[in-house]
């Protein structure tokens, strides 16, 4: 079962998932002296997990890939089914391309190895939930190239140029709020631009989104 933490800490709230019980003691030990950041709960595997996200709503998930039973990305592929808003942070131990470049394709918001440095951990953990993505440069190449054999190159003159300026702000890890405060938009008006590039695209998130921009020459 889950392991419920009750408390009236404020800030980003965090789900730990992980089969290794010292992996979650060394994350929580952490993290609870972060004024900004409150652990809520842990699961030992991927089916935890999405019972946990589901039950405590948690900002963030730091969550394995490579678990017994439902693994990392069956379980962000079932959030994602759930349509629940957690962002998704990979926490592994795993370098290769194979097992990183599944869990980002399901809508993780990005990876960081389980040997980070504590401080830049906690600042994954604020950038995601800020709604960057978090990608390493040979696997952003990884996705790109399994991209292309499908590529929505052509798709892209069907852009607005009010569509085209928010790519360009979502390839350089803008939030919505970010992107709307640039463009002197409300986040609302920022979300329907969002939902439209992702439509005429034929992509699935923001990652994808931001991949694209960066294929095609959109990126600032």
């Amino acid at each position: 079962m889950a392991d419920v933490v009750l408390n009236t800490k404020a800030g980003i709230r965090v789900l730990l998932v992980d089969d290794h019980q010292v992996v979650r003691r060394g994350l929580r030990t952490f993290l609870e002296i972060q004024e900004d950041i409150e652990v809520v709960g842990e699961a030992s595997d991927g089916a935890e997990g999405v019972a946990a996200a589901q039950e405590l709503k948690p900002d963030v998930v730091l969550m394995d890939v490579k678990m017994p039973g439902m693994d990392g990305v069956e379980a962000l592929r079932k959030l994602r089914e759930l349509d629940n808003p957690a962002r998704v942070l990979i926490v592994t131990s795993f370098t290769e391309q194979r097992t990183v470049v599944p869990a980002l394709r399901a809508g993780a918001a990005g990876y960081v190895y389980k040997d980070v440095d504590p401080d830049a951990l906690a600042g994954a953990i604020r950038s995601v939930h800020a709604g960057h993505v978090l990608l390493q440069p040979e696997v952003a190449g990884a996705l790109l190239s399994q991209e292309e054999a499908n590529s929505s190159q052509g798709r892209g003159g069907s852009l607005t140029e009010r569509e085209r300026e928010v790519l360009g702000l979502i390839a350089d890890g803008r939030s919505n709020r970010e992107i709307a405060r640039a463009l002197v938009l409300s986040e609302k008006t920022v979300k329907t631009h969002v939902s439209n590039i992702l439509m005429k695209l034929d992509l699935a998130d923001r990652t994808q989104a931001a991949l694209w921009a960066v294929r095609h020459g959109v990126a600032g």
